[in-house]
């Protein structure tokens, strides 16, 4: 679209305005402009032919004026942009030997390529930090997960270790009883194999905490007194731990945005079912709905964590009114 747009401004000036050696300009900077399709993967590449262009043309043509020119300023953006710094290094040199070459507009040529590199810059300072926040998220995401995770399989060890400890202490007395025990270690140690398919990384363990919230306490987010009211409703079904857990967490986190960033609402709706081998999750609100409602990284955290669990969360505005947080999360299957 870019390279569509400086053609099209690049022809149009050529043809309007009576520019000395117009022709052979407009020729030049059509030439040139293609190479914006690049600036992206080559940006060094890019730099130096257009500038190297640029700087050779007036040796045979007469410098002229034209707007459409203004594009160039684009490439030594794209250069601090999406260079490494190599190139960028290597780029800059460029610019030195240019501005040797062109003591009459040293000022000028400084201001331009100051300013444009600037704005390059910035952005791409704006950009990594945005990626750092993000991973970070992930990993807070990550370690809430081991650490439910962490809980769960804590409560099946231990269910299975006192097992084990009474059917050894009644196997003289009542034989039956280890065949007893060994049923529900069995069971317990089945149960909390499931739950560990959902960990794929543990960052740091915290046996401190408070027992893992769980399908059950969804409905705990009810609230009929507050506004917007929470409306809660469950279907009777059970899913492993680490899904119960994953499901609560991101309903607590789309209520919370809802009622942080949902403008004259009145009404929040928390939905549970089941569809094939998947739990569903749904929280509307009947909200004004817009493009983008909140600035922080929470439903990045919820699509990690469903992710996780090979599942997926998707979140935007609802096509009748409000605000739709939709994850869908496999009941079995291991993590991706």
């Amino acid at each position: 679209m870019l390279v569509g747009v400086v053609l099209a401004a690049v022809v149009v000036e050529g043809v309007l305005r009576d520019l000395p050696s117009g022709t052979a300009w407009t020729v030049v900077l059509a030439v040139l402009a293609p190479g914006l399709a690049w600036r992206r993967t080559h940006p060094l590449a890019v730099f130096l032919v257009t500038f190297g262009v640029t700087d050779l043309a007036p040796l045979v043509l007469e410098p002229v004026g034209a707007f459409s020119a203004a594009f160039v300023l684009v490439v030594p953006y794209s250069l601090v942009r999406w260079g490494s710094a190599r190139e960028v290094e290597v780029g800059l040199v460029a610019v030195v030997l240019h501005l040797a070459t062109h003591w009459g507009h040293l000022f000028d040529g400084v201001a331009v390529l100051v300013v444009s590199g600037g704005v390059g810059a910035v952005v791409r300072f704006r950009e990594r930090e945005r990626l750092r926040l993000l991973d970070q998220v992930k990993l807070r995401e990550r370690e809430r997960l081991a650490r439910d995770l962490h809980d769960v399989v804590a409560h099946h060890v231990s269910a299975v270790v006192i097992r084990a400890q009474a059917g050894r202490a009644l196997a003289r007395l009542r034989p039956e009883a280890a065949v007893e025990a060994l049923e529900v270690i069995e069971a317990e140690a089945s149960r909390a194999l499931a739950d560990m398919r959902g960990l794929v990384r543990v960052l740091r363990l915290d046996p401190g905490r408070a027992p893992s919230p769980g399908l059950s306490d969804v409905e705990g987010l009810a609230s009929g007194d507050a506004v917007p009211a929470v409306d809660v409703e469950v279907a009777a079904g059970e899913v492993p731990a680490a899904v119960g857990a994953a499901l609560y967490r991101m309903a607590q986190e789309s209520v919370t945005n809802a009622r942080r960033h949902a403008r004259n609402a009145t009404l929040i709706e928390v939905r549970v079912g089941f569809e094939g081998g998947s739990v569903v999750l749904r929280v509307h609100d009947d909200g004004e709905g817009g493009p983008v409602r909140a600035t922080g990284y929470g439903l990045a955290g919820m699509a990690e964590r469903a992710a996780l669990l090979g599942g997926t969360c998707s979140a935007g505005p609802d096509p009748v009114c409000g605000w739709t947080v939709t994850a869908v999360l496999p009941l079995r299957g291991d993590a991706g």
